[in-house]
């Protein structure tokens, strides 16, 4: 069974992985819950992807456009901006920078005690 996700860290980082997503291929709404799902976030909902790619679009950082769907109304498809490519860009050098010194400081074993500080 997959480890559950903190939803406050992926929410932190939910702008990151839907632009990477659309860089790699436009896609529908569902289409991205779906691919984020098959990446291993199995607990992501639509009721968080949706809003964010609102938001993105607002932004400016994705475009969309509809297609006409044979199996129901027509879908929204989302792709980056060159604004959403740039933000990807610096957004991504960001997480790497981040989770390197996250990774450090989480890369020893926890002990089993604190030991004790030095005092003034």
């Amino acid at each position: 069974m997959p480890a559950a996700h903190d939803p406050q860290l992926l929410k932190g980082v939910l702008t990151l992985l839907l632009l990477r997503l659309l860089a790699d291929r436009e896609s529908y709404g569902y289409e991205v819950v779906q691919r984020l799902r098959e990446v291993g976030l199995s607990g992501i909902s639509e009721g968080s992807v949706y809003p964010a790619l609102s938001r993105l679009e607002r932004e400016g950082r994705i475009s969309s456009r509809l297609v006409a769907s044979s199996a129901g109304p027509a879908r929204k498809y989302y792709q980056p901006t060159p604004a959403g490519r740039t933000a990807l860009s610096s957004g991504t050098a960001s997480w790497r920078s981040l989770s390197d010194l996250v990774d450090a400081v989480l890369a020893g074993p926890v002990p089993s005690t604190p030991t004790e500080g030095s005092t003034p």
